[in-house]
């Protein structure tokens, strides 16, 4: 078999691609970096230079459509929620000559977008933090008088912002920063995140995965830094009523915090796409990558409904590096977990010069997030 992966840049690619490449499957890699920590996997077959498809939309489609034309490939994975647009705007073109799992344009449509998946949400029940809609400032000085503090405000779109609000006077000042991206206003939700992951055929669950997120970055609310994987009747429950309703087909990723006052699964949003705590579902028993592939060959597999509760899995750069810099207080939890032979990494004897381009790439990330005031806490500090 031959797949077909893009966005190498992506810690949860080099996850795919070992995964992959560890059971003799060519792996061919696109990426827009030229230093991209997939490159230098020793389970990357191919790496070629693409267009970026997030600020390169155009060239990164007319590319993937020639090559896949001119190139014997099996099935093709897009990673990034970009690239997964992209390719669904394209996959009749694409379907020609490769195999794709993803579900319908109606369907991504609710899912790339927080607005139409809160409401849609909302329709069939699920428990939502209190969410408004504004159209303009003007209804969100409304909002701010009525809101119970903090408050979040998140951009529409899975690539738009998010900023945290203590008062009424900044949740204008943070609406308008973000204004261009259609956002949301909801009340905060104390609690921990957790995530259901699941792989679906035309609407009906092949496998399923979850956790809970034990430390992220940011500290306000980002990707695992460290999680473990969990079972919950309750959050399996959710995640499949939420997918099953929409019919999905291929991988998504549905997120939740786990509200600390009352104890609900409270949805946070959906993930059309590859995650970035993939390297711990991998370690936990559930090979989504390959199961992805496997589906898109085969047209179906056996459920895969059990796996390993408990694992803990830790990335440790930039993640947990940038974590304990900016919440010194897990300090001694950072470095206890050094001494837990338990805790799996992305860190491999077999396979390191990712890591080494990781270290790299850290460096150079705390120094671009430093000088674009985006590292201490770029989304605001909610006052709980």
């Amino acid at each position: 078999m031959k797949i077909l992966l893009t966005d190498g840049n992506f810690k949860h690619t080099l996850a795919a691609v070992r995964s992959l490449g560890k059971r003799g499957i060519e792996v061919t890699v696109l990426s827009h970096m030229r230093i991209s920590i997939s490159f230098f996997s020793r389970y990357c077959t191919h790496k070629v230079i693409a267009p970026d498809p997030q600020h390169d939309p155009e060239g990164f489609s007319t590319f993937l459509v020639e090559y896949v034309k001119t190139h014997d490939i099996d099935v093709l994975l897009p990673i990034s929620f970009a690239a997964v647009m992209q390719v669904t705007g394209i996959r009749e073109e694409l379907e020609h000559y490769v195999k794709i799992l993803l579900p319908g344009t109606d369907t991504l449509s609710v899912a790339g977008s927080k607005d139409k998946t809160l409401r849609y949400a909302e329709k069939i029940g699920l428990t939502l933090p209190k969410t408004w809609y504004p159209r303009d400032e003007q209804e969100v000085r409304a909002i701010a008088g009525i809101i119970t503090y903090p408050a979040v405000i998140k951009g529409s779109e899975e690539s738009g912002f998010v900023r945290y609000a203590n008062s009424a006077d900044e949740i204008v000042e943070k609406y308008r920063i973000i204004e261009h991206y259609s956002p949301v206003i909801q009340e905060y939700i104390t609690g921990e995140g957790y995530g259901f992951f699941a792989l679906y055929c035309h609407g009906h669950a092949r496998a399923v995965f979850m956790h809970r997120r034990i430390r992220e970055y940011p500290v306000t609310g980002g990707p695992s830094a460290v999680a473990q994987s969990m079972y919950d009747p309750t959050l399996r429950d959710t995640g499949l009523k939420l997918l099953d309703s929409l019919g999905w087909h291929g991988v998504a990723m549905v997120e939740f915090k786990k509200d600390k006052n009352t104890g609900a699964f409270v949805l946070m949003e959906i993930n059309p796409k590859f995650w970035g705590s993939l390297d711990l579902s991998i370690a936990s028993g559930v090979d989504f990558p390959y199961l992805a592939c496997q589906m898109a060959a085969e047209g179906d597999i056996e459920p895969v409904t059990e796996y390993t509760t408990g694992v803990k899995f830790r990335w440790l750069f930039p993640a947990d590096i940038f974590c304990v810099m900016t919440n010194p207080k897990i300090f001694p939890n950072f470095i206890r977990d050094f001494g837990d032979r338990k805790i799996r990494y992305n860190i491999e004897l077999s396979d390191l010069i990712p890591t080494f381009i990781e270290i790299g790439m850290t460096v150079g990330e705390f120094f671009l997030r430093v000088k674009q005031h985006r590292f201490w806490r770029p989304h605001g500090q909610p006052h709980c």
